[in-house]
């Protein structure tokens, strides 16, 4: 197997030995000095709403999870319509990934419409 193969993933079978566990103890992080932090929601309710908008207010980029909610729902356009709100009024973005994530980002983050 030649370097491009490894960095590619050449056409070999993997296996789990291959593969190395991490510990996130072993890496040092400064989320006290980092200035936006990806926040992780999940919305039952109307109420939910406000602590994702405090967040992106704050700068901070939510993945909310709505499997609670069809899309289809009255409840949820309403939330959708109130996310849609803050992402214009902070000039973020706002995106709906298949039928169980809002991701909405803070001034100056937009989400790519594009698969890797």
């Amino acid at each position: 197997m030649g370097l491009m193969d490894k960095l590619l993933g050449g056409r070999g079978t993997r296996s789990t030995e291959e593969y190395v566990e991490l510990d996130i103890d072993d890496f040092e992080t400064e989320s006290a000095d980092s200035r936006t932090q990806v926040r992780i929601a999940k919305i039952s309710d109307k109420q939910d709403v406000i602590a994702i908008k405090d967040a992106v207010y704050d700068g901070d980029i939510v993945i909310a999870d709505i499997t609670r909610h069809t899309t289809s729902d009255r409840t949820m356009e309403h939330i959708s319509d109130e996310l849609k709100q803050v992402a214009r009024e902070v000039g973020g973005d706002i995106v709906q990934k298949d039928d169980d994530q809002l991701i909405v980002t803070p001034t100056g983050v937009s989400v790519s419409r594009e698969k890797l």
